[in-house]
């Protein structure tokens, strides 16, 4: 599958996961559940990947973590604040930067209407 076409995946299983669940849970509910929803689609899923940083070709073991990585094309960044925050946008472009991956989805699960908490940031690498 390619980069968009996982995106819209990940996009309609979120979704039902919020239409069932509602906003205002913890972001690690979330997590755990679309995890759990996409590996059951048949989709390679990890949780909380280790980001490195490389600085001056040393690696930096640092805590940075990503939430989950799709099929090692997409990583999906989950939120549940009552507003993104341009740290939130900073920090998952950072991510794709770093993996050298091309998308990413920002996930804000404490809306009303989760169509309103999702944020496609592209790495144009």
């Amino acid at each position: 599958m390619t980069e968009n076409e996982l995106a819209t995946k990940i996009i309609g299983v979120a979704i039902d996961i919020h239409k069932k669940l509602g906003p205002g849970l913890l972001e690690s509910v979330y997590e755990n559940t679309l995890a759990y929803e996409l590996k059951t689609a048949g989709l390679e899923i990890q949780q909380q990947v280790a980001m490195p940083v490389v600085y001056k070709d040393v690696k930096m073991k640092v805590g940075y973590r990503v939430d989950l990585l799709v099929e090692n094309k997409v990583i999906v960044e989950l939120k549940s604040v009552e507003n993104l925050l341009p740290v939130h946008y900073a920090q998952t472009l950072t991510y794709i930067k770093l993996s050298d991956l091309k998308l990413a989805l920002l996930i804000n699960f404490n809306e009303k209407l989760l169509k309103n908490g999702i944020h496609r940031i592209v790495n144009n690498l």
